[in-house]
């Protein structure tokens, strides 16, 4: 089982926790990443988390979302979980909000409390998702895909929720 690594309020590393259990009703804060992954077209892949996922199940998400594992660079974690959820190689990876945090709770009461380093991406050939991971997935218009998630939030993950408007500020989206 991996581990993830656990986090003061300031951010810095304070320990670490199996990945299965640290999202609970009390999660504590620790440490993520997001990843939004385009295409050569300038398509955004967009994901329905897989319905046995703990957190949010079912809802539509950015492209992955990961723990870098304790000690692992978080470029490496970020590319092995999009082969792992994705069974995508990325390229162009860059860091785009470095200080992006959130807390939020779902409908099951499980907390998601993250400092969570957003990062974007371009695929480099196909696609081969995990089912565990990932119900369903599209490439969709950045533009237009931002609009859907502004008129309807609450069919989204809160953290999309959140980065979406950030990173279209920066133009990364």
């Amino acid at each position: 089982m991996d581990e993830v690594t656990l986090l003061s309020p300031d951010g810095v590393a304070i320990g670490v926790i199996a990945k299965d259990a640290v999202h609970t009703t009390d999660t504590p804060l620790h440490l993520a990443f997001s990843c939004h992954v385009f295409n050569r077209e300038g398509l955004l892949l967009v994901t329905r988390r897989a319905l046995a996922k703990r957190t949010w199940p079912g809802v539509w998400t950015n492209s992955f979302c990961g723990h870098p594992r304790p000690g692992e660079d978080m470029t490496e974690a970020v590319r092995r979980r999009a082969l792992d959820e994705l069974g995508l190689r990325i390229t162009d990876l860059s860091l785009v909000l470095p200080d992006y945090r959130y807390r939020a709770v779902d409908a099951s009461g499980i907390v998601e409390n993250e400092i969570c380093p957003v990062h974007v991406a371009v695929a480099d050939g196909p696609l081969s998702p995990d089912p565990d991971e990932v119900a369903e997935w599209a490439w969709v218009d950045p533009a237009a895909f931002a609009d859907a998630v502004t008129a309807a939030p609450f069919a989204f993950s809160p953290w999309l929720v959140e980065q979406l408007p950030r990173l279209r500020e920066l133009g990364a989206v």
